[in-house]
Order: structure tokens, then C-alpha cells, then sequence
């Protein structure tokens, strides 16, 4: 801090520095306690930023107040020195901030005559706000990169072009042909007749005959053969009906009767509910399989300290197999097991 002994201090009286241990310690100890507070205060206020940030920011503000504090204590002590009003100029230098600093040092200029006090912390002060806003300005104003190359990072890659259409299906006419298309008369006589060949000795029916037409059919009898086909369509008897297949599962209840227990062994009843007193019935949703023998079962209601036995019981139990249209089937049924303690 030569700058406060050689240059600000030309007006002390004993030409000793204006800032003494206790400014210094003083300043250090604001600077510490504004960087805990955005550190530890910061992230309950905003949302919280990454470490890094949040102490980046806060070693900042707190360079920041130190100085701040540091200008304080200067211009505190330096106004006792010189003898002016020690609290009005701490006051105006803490509204306005390092204008007010400016303001004080060109009035204690004019009333000591010393102007070195005045030009030289103007200059430092010029270099470290040209310096500090170089740094900053880039960091706070990402605009400064070029647009070109923040677009290209930023924006995606365009899209692949669509796949190109099918091509067009060719239309297909289909023509119907009536029976007086059938039955008219060739309006164009064709150069070249086939020859038809003669039908095998033993053949059945006439040259130029049609299927479905009759024995005595006359030579191009086409109309007999279309009746005779419609009729022996219409008097064709129609298919069976399918046979009807059983289902693989069917369920008790309404015409349906409950599947017969060949093997019942009885639940054993917990110690633990018959020294509760508890007693009711649980109810179980159980799949008999074709052969008799319990599937799979799901508990529908009753008390935890019952189900568990109930479950191990059932389990056990034995049906004989259910037969619809003479082929066994699963059946689906709800089963009640009772607990009751006796007197």
C-alpha cells in the first residue's frame, strides 16, 4: 500500500500511514464475514449454483468489501487527521460508493494543495476498472462470440430428407360377364377359326357343352347347362355344423355344479390366533385342474393370523376331475375355510 503512504498521506500532519493495524484488521474481517454470508446465505435465498460458482462469488464479493471497508477506514482516519467532519464524509463516501472516494480526495486537494493525493489514486483506480472490465465483460455478455460459430454448437443437425413416395399401383378393371354377354352373337367374324378336336369315344355329353349341363343336351345347349349348374347349387345340402369344442376353463356357480372333494384334510388352527380368540372363515379364489388337483390359489379375504393355514390346507385337497361333453376341464371356484374355537 505505498499508493496511501507516498501519495494519498502527503497531508498528514505527521507524516505517518493514516491506516493502522486496526484498519487492516477491521477490513480483512468484513471481507470474511460478506464472503460466509453469500456463501452460506446465497443458496437459501436463489437457487442454489454448483460449488464452484457459489465460491467464485464469494471470494468476489468478498475482495469487494474489503476494499470497500479498507475506503472506509481511510477516509475516516485521514478526515480526523486533516480535521473535518470525520462521520459526514464516512457517510457520503458509503452512499456513493467510489464517487463519493473521488469527491473527498479532489476536496482534500483544494484544501491542501496537494494534487499528487488526488491524480494518483484517480489512476490506479482508472487501470483496475479498465482491467476488471475486460475480464468481466466477456464472461457476463456471452453475445461477444461469433455468431456463426455459437449458432453451429448450439443449433441441431437438420433432419434426413423423407424417403422418396412408392411409386403408383397400376389400376386393375375388372369386367363382369352377364349371361347376355354370354348369349350375343360375335359382332366380328376372327381370321383364324381353332380347330376343335373330336371328343373320344365314351365321352359324356355333346361338343361345345358347358359343365353342369344335361345328357341330351343340344349342339351350344349353353342355357340348359347354366340352369342345370344353378339348380344342382341351390339343391346342395350345406355343410355340417362344427363340432362345438369344450372350454379349457369353466367357473362354479348357476347351472354349473361345485367340483366334489374326494380328499379334505382339516386346517390346523395357529396357536397364536387361539390364544387371540380370533375365529372366522377365509375365503380363497382356487383353479381345480383337470385332474383334480389345486392349481393355483388367491386369498380374497379373512384375518392374517388364518390365512396362512388355510392356504397350506387347501393346498392339499383332492377334488374329483369335472367333465363337460365328456373331456375334463379346469374350473375356477371360491372355497370358505372355517375356524371356530370350541367352548
Amino acid at each position: 500500500m505505498a499508493m496511501f503512504d507516498d501519495c494519498l498521506l502527503e497531508s498528514s500532519p505527521s507524516r505517518t500511514p493514516v491506516l493502522s493495524g486496526n484498519h487492516w484488521l477491521i477490513s480483512f474481517a468484513v471481507g470474511i464475514v460478506i464472503s460466509l454470508v453469500v456463501f452460506f446465505g446465497l443458496p437459501v435465498v436463489l437457487v442454489p449454483p454448483e460449488t464452484k460458482v457459489l465460491v467464485t462469488q464469494s471470494a468476489i464479493l468478498g475482495i469487494l468489501a474489503f476494499g470497500f471497508a479498507l475506503m472506509l477506514c481511510y477516509v475516516y482516519a485521514d478526515a480526523r487527521h486533516l480535521g473535518l467532519s470525520r462521520w459526514f464524509w464516512v457517510a457520503f463516501t458509503f452512499i456513493l460508493n467510489m464517487v463519493g472516494f473521488i469527491i473527498y480526495l479532489i476536496y482534500t486537494g483544494t484544501k491542501t494543495g496537494d494534487w499528487k493525493r488526488v491524480t494518483f489514486p484517480i489512476a490506479y483506480i482508472s487501470q483496475g476498472i479498465l482491467v476488471g472490465s475486460m475480464v468481466l465483460v466477456p464472461l457476463i455478455y456471452t453475445e461477444a462470440l461469433p455468431k456463426g460459430q455459437l449458432m453451429s454448437i448450439l443449433m441441431a443437425p437438420p433432419p434426413p430428407p423423407p424417403p422418396p413416395p412408392p411409386p403408383p399401383v397400376a389400376a386393375i378393371r375388372i369386367k363382369k360377364v352377364t349371361v347376355d354377354d354370354m348369349m350375343r352373337a360375335p359382332t366380328v367374324i376372327p381370321r383364324r377359326v381353332a380347330r376343335e378336336q373330336e371328343a373320344p369315344t365314351g365321352a359324356i355329353g355333346v361338343v361345345g357343352g358347358i359343365p353342369g349341363g344335361t345328357l341330351s343336351g343340344a349342339m351350344g345347349g349353353v342355357l340348359g347347362g347354366i340352369i342345370g349348374g344353378v339348380l344342382s347349387s341351390a339343391v346342395a345340402p350345406p355343410p355340417p355344423p362344427p363340432k362345438p369344442s369344450a372350454p379349457k376353463r369353466i367357473r362354479v356357480g348357476g347351472q354349473v355344479e361345485s367340483a366334489k372333494l374326494i380328499f379334505q384334510p382339516k386346517p390346523e388352527y395357529p396357536p397364536l390366533a387361539k390364544m387371540a380368540r380370533i375365529q372366522g372363515s377365509v375365503r380363497l379364489e382356487a383353479i381345480i385342474s383337470k385332474d383334480g388337483t389345486i392349481q393355483d390359489l388367491k386369498v380374497l379375504s379373512g384375518h392374517p393370523l388364518l390365512v396362512k393355514s388355510a392356504l397350506e390346507a387347501v393346498q392339499r385337497w383332492r377334488y374329483q376331475p369335472t367333465l363337460l361333453n365328456g373331456e375334463p376341464v379346469e374350473v375356477v371356484t371360491d372355497i370358505d375355510v372355517n375356524f371356530t374355537l370350541s367352548e
